[in-house]
């Protein structure tokens, strides 16, 4: 069987929509230097050894890799508007003088943050699409088969998701250049890709599409519409059985628009196969 790597709700634009047009932040403006002033970093002090100046923590990884992972953390659990810099920075295991001097502000910060999320959930989504969408043998089968994969979420990118929810609900105070940059490096990104597994699919007789784009759109929407709307976007678990049994529907959805035979002709339960 091949290797699961799935995320549900990133990607072809299955995020809620975001109008980026929606407003702006009026903490983006300038460093939010009323949580205090800037605590020394340890890494920065006169006794740091030379690993530790060179932008190494203690913890011994890349010092910029832990404060973006320290602030998707912060930011999933508080919110944009909520998250304050000391918050974030003891998250981070680092100094609020460390986060500006990367950073800037708490909105440069925040961009960088989702902005590298949402790339790095892409990349696993696209490694997803590669694996179950680059060869088809059924044309049912195999969708099924992805689309369960595709619904199902991961622990791996919980944040993530979170953080997407605590967006959506902050627009209206985010940046607008910050929502754009989310979703053209992320749900955009992987809308592209898998549209262009569709076209190849459709030139090889297996689908009837005009629009590849809009075709991914409808695909994801329907495979992980319904899910995500009694899930509450991904906040409440969701029986699996009940995911695989709204997916496949989905599929088959997908099929009675876009399929070249009527949709239920392939086998019910789909086996997994190494490819």
């Amino acid at each position: 069987m091949r290797s699961q790597v799935s995320i549900r709700g990133e990607g072809v634009d299955a995020e809620p929509s975001v109008d980026p047009a929606a407003g702006s932040d009026a903490d983006g403006r300038s460093p939010h230097r009323a949580d205090g002033p800037a605590d020394p970093d340890p890494a920065d002090s006169a006794g740091a050894s030379g690993s530790a100046r060179r932008g190494r923590t203690t913890r011994g990884g890349d010092k910029r890799r832990d404060l973006l992972d320290g602030s998707l953390a912060a930011f999933a659990r508080d919110g944009y508007t909520r998250a304050s810099i000391d918050t974030i920075a003891r998250a981070a295991g680092t100094s609020t003088r460390t986060i500006y001097n990367h950073f800037g502000d708490k909105a440069g910060l925040f961009h960088a943050v989702i902005v590298d999320s949402a790339r790095r959930v892409a990349d696993a989504q696209i490694v997803t699409l590669d694996r179950y969408l680059g060869k088809i043998v059924d044309i049912e089968d195999d969708l099924i088969e992805f689309g369960r994969v595709w619904a199902t979420p991961l622990p791996d990118y919980a944040d993530h998701f979170t953080l997407v929810r605590q967006v959506v609900a902050e627009a209206a105070h985010i940046p607008p250049a910050t929502l754009t940059a989310w979703q053209d490096q992320g749900p955009r990104r992987v809308r592209r890709a898998l549209a262009v597994h569709l076209r190849r699919i459709a030139d090889a007789g297996h689908l009837r599409i005009d629009d590849a784009d809009v075709a991914a759109a409808h695909l994801v929407l329907l495979v992980t519409g319904d899910i995500n709307l009694r899930s509450l976007q991904g906040a409440v678990p969701l029986d699996p059985e009940e995911i695989r049994a709204l997916a496949d529907a989905g599929v088959r959805a997908f099929l009675h628009g876009y399929g070249t035979r009527p949709a239920g002709t392939g086998r019910p339960s789909p086996r997994p196969r190494s490819r």
